[in-house]
């Protein structure tokens, strides 16, 4: 991991932290900065905004590659379906305790929680431009992936609300449900 990722990793994780311990409207990024040994500039060069630092999500083009390593000929449906199993799959080094913490205060403070879903609208800009690079038709490919997100956000916030499975087994069951009868992965 270079200097850069462990800054990066570092702030996040100070964030994540103060915001869980003290509510995330109480924190300010000149604390999160400081608890992390950076200055605030720094903070903003590695995230935009506070709320970035929960909601980020670096894995958009990794699934958008996923999607296009797809058979064309299948289903948009079935090639986001498989692209997001074999994108999870393919992600090393998830930290579960991180992610759930995130997810938490994202669903627990109203701002963030509708800040998922504006990610939910990029994440599908390019699982879309994916779908529709390769000849499917731009409403079939909206649809494909708004469904395969949608089932993904689902698993997601229940993850946090009935802790007990695994992160990755639940978006693996939650993405299989949306599969063709007699073809689940």
């Amino acid at each position: 991991m270079s200097r850069v990722e462990r800054t990066r990793q570092r702030l996040q994780e100070e964030a994540i932290r103060l915001f869980s311990e003290r509510g995330f409207d109480a924190v300010t990024v000149e604390e999160v900065a400081k608890a992390a040994g950076v200055s605030h500039m720094t903070f903003f060069r590695h995230f935009p905004t506070k709320e970035s630092v929960v909601l980020d999500d670096p894995y958009d083009p990794i699934m958008g590659d996923a999607v296009r390593c797809q058979d064309p000929g299948l289903p948009a449906l079935e090639r986001v379906r498989r692209a997001i199993l074999d994108s999870w799959q393919g992600v090393e080094g998830r930290n579960d305790e991180m992610t759930r913490a995130r997810i938490v205060l994202a669903a627990s403070h109203p701002s963030l929680r509708a800040r998922v879903w504006e990610n939910n609208r990029g994440t599908e800009e390019v699982l879309v431009a994916a779908l529709t690079e390769t000849g499917t038709p731009r409403f079939e490919a909206t649809i494909a992936a708004g469904a395969v997100l949608g089932a993904l956000t689902a698993a997601l916030f229940d993850w946090v609300e009935f802790p007990g499975d695994a992160l990755g087994g639940l978006i693996v069951r939650a993405v299989e449900l949306l599969a063709p009868t007699g073809a689940l992965s």
